[in-house]
């Protein structure tokens, strides 16, 4: 048991650095394709780090194991919230955009509550799959049409009252290095931190849903928590906020639209209960945007505080 502890320390180590990478590569990115900070976050880093969920879920449909699959992702939309904003917010306040209130956040809220309602009966068919992958492209397409108008109207802003908006490197092999390689640590680090996480669990017995919501979903769920917190400690707020909203819409969007596709997902053990926790929490995320176009310390301790409650609730007496 203690190599596996070793090897779950070993993991977060490639994880930190892989983050610090992707969000190097991405803002630099952002600069150069004429996309804004936000929709990166929205899109590019929330997809990069969201990949293990992609793997674990699919895996698990392939086996037939659906409760490990709904429970990865239902679990991973709780802890990007409650946990990776709570931390997040505790090492620097949030600034929330606009465009994250208005748009975004209120998508996400109906993306969740569109997939719970189609989960009503336990059971994830390939039609419904399909639905919410078909989501997924246009929310993609629609994001990156818009931000590229939104950064071109700045630009004639700023030109207008003779400023200079921020200029990309002058080495793009060097962005897309960082990219590539803070990629792959995300990849290799979630995946080892994955695999011994559950090999912990096991030994303990607990039920193949639990181990989902909570092992699984925390350890796929490690590249945006360390995503996040590097970017809220290089003022990256927009990167920060962006990836967990976009990480939470791709994961429901993708993960669990492509593994529907693939093979249909029975996932008899996933309560009513853990899916109204994920929809309160993402509605709380917005009332919480609302208040000040910010997240506070004190906001990010109440997130904490509510995980900490699920999982006293959640795990086996």
């Amino acid at each position: 048991m203690t190599i596996y502890f070793l090897w779950l320390v070993l993991s977060l180590v490639i994880l930190s650095f892989g983050a610090d990478f992707l969000v190097r590569g991405a803002g630099a990115i952002a600069l150069r394709v004429g996309i804004t900070p936000l929709v990166v976050g929205l899109t590019i880093v929330a997809f990069g780090t969201s990949a293990p969920e992609l793997v674990v879920s699919v895996n698990a449909s392939l086996k037939d194991q659906g409760a490990m699959a709904i429970g990865n992702i239902v679990g991973s939309n709780i802890f990007n919230i409650a946990v990776i904003l709570g931390m997040a917010a505790l090492v620097s306040p949030l600034v929330v955009k606009p465009q994250l209130v208005k748009f975004d956040t209120p998508l996400c809220i109906f993306v969740t509550i569109l997939f719970s309602a189609m989960f009503h009966d336990q059971f994830m068919s390939r039609i419904e799959g399909g639905i919410l992958f078909s989501g997924l492209i246009a929310y993609t397409v629609y994001s990156v049409i818009s931000s590229r108008k939104e950064t071109a109207k700045a630009k004639a802003e700023a030109e207008a009252l003779g400023e200079e908006l921020p200029k990309p490197s002058n080495n793009p092999v060097r962005d897309m290095g960082f990219i590539a390689l803070g990629g792959l640590g995300l990849w290799y680090g979630g995946e080892m931190l994955v695999k011994n996480a559950v090999l912990i669990a096991q030994g303990f017995g607990v039920s193949e849903a639990i181990i989902g919501l909570t092992i699984v979903s925390a350890g796929t769920s490690a590249p945006e928590l360390a995503t996040s917190v590097v970017a809220s400690f290089q003022k990256q707020t927009d990167i920060a906020v962006g990836n967990i909203v976009g990480s939470n819409l791709f994961n429901i969007l993708s993960v669990i639209g492509l593994a529907s596709l693939i093979n249909p997902i029975s996932a008899v053990g996933i309560n009513l209960s853990d899916i109204l926790v994920m929809n309160g929490l993402t509605i709380l995320l917005l009332v919480l945007m609302m208040r000040g176009y910010r997240l506070f310390r004190g906001e990010g301790l109440l997130l904490l505080f509510i995980y900490g409650g699920y999982l006293y609730y959640l795990w086996p007496k």
